[in-house]
């Protein structure tokens, strides 16, 4: 009896230590997934140019109006906050059609004012969330107002030179890019990637870290 159950409870013991071995080598290999460039990301077939010099920048396509772009904001802010100093990340808004440029105006309007990093998830919950189309320059000013913004200064900057520019530029560059779907991360000019490529927004993330460790290798190349 007492060797039965010697026996019984190192049969046990013996089973919990493969068990825990599987589980750990499943994991391991999940994490060590590899990732393939043709697959996760892609490369552009022509780099564009980087801002600053040892430097990782990463750059955010996206347009205020699309619900994938709101739905992946979270996990990309979240990872964001959580880069090293030599990371530089920007958001470049897409306007698709000529009717989505008020967006765009929208976003350099925020930025010029020193809004843009409290308001542009708040723009998106607008859309998405209260169902405001804001693609009228009238929609706009008074959504604006009711975020503290002075109407005149909001419309003033709105109707600038210097943003209504910029809007054009940011269209340019979805061009040079060749961005045909968004939310879309480029980064270091050249490694392009997105929730759908990467098949879910832990993966992107997951690739986002990847290529960034590659340019730092790369010696910001």
């Amino acid at each position: 009896m007492i060797s039965f159950n010697k026996n019984y409870r190192s049969f046990l013991v013996n089973c919990f230590v493969v068990m825990f071995t599987v589980l750990a080598l499943g994991i391991n290999a999940q994490g060590a997934e590899k990732i393939e460039e043709g697959i996760e990301y892609k490369l552009l077939p022509m780099p564009q140019p980087v801002d600053m010099k040892n430097k990782v920048e990463v750059i955010e396509f996206f347009w205020y109006g699309c619900p994938h772009c709101f739905d992946f904001e979270p996990e990309l802010s979240a990872w964001v906050k959580h880069q090293g100093k030599d990371v530089v990340f920007r958001r470049i808004p897409v306007a698709f059609r000529d009717d989505f440029m008020p967006h765009s105006q929208l976003f350099y309007t925020l930025e010029s004012l020193g809004k843009g990093d409290a308001l542009n998830a708040k723009v998106m919950y607008a859309i998405h969330k209260e169902n405001k189309r804001l693609l009228t320059e009238s929609e706009i000013a008074d959504w604006a107002v009711t975020q503290g913004i002075d109407r005149n200064t909001f419309l003033a900057a709105y109707r600038s030179f210097a943003v209504v520019s910029k809007a054009r530029v940011a269209k340019q560059l979805t061009e040079a890019y060749r961005i045909d779907g968004v939310p879309t991360i480029v980064i270091q000019g050249r490694y392009v990637t997105s929730p759908s490529m990467a098949a879910s927004k832990a993966r992107v993330i997951a690739v986002m870290d990847f290529l960034v460790e590659k340019v730092r290798k790369d010696k910001y190349k």
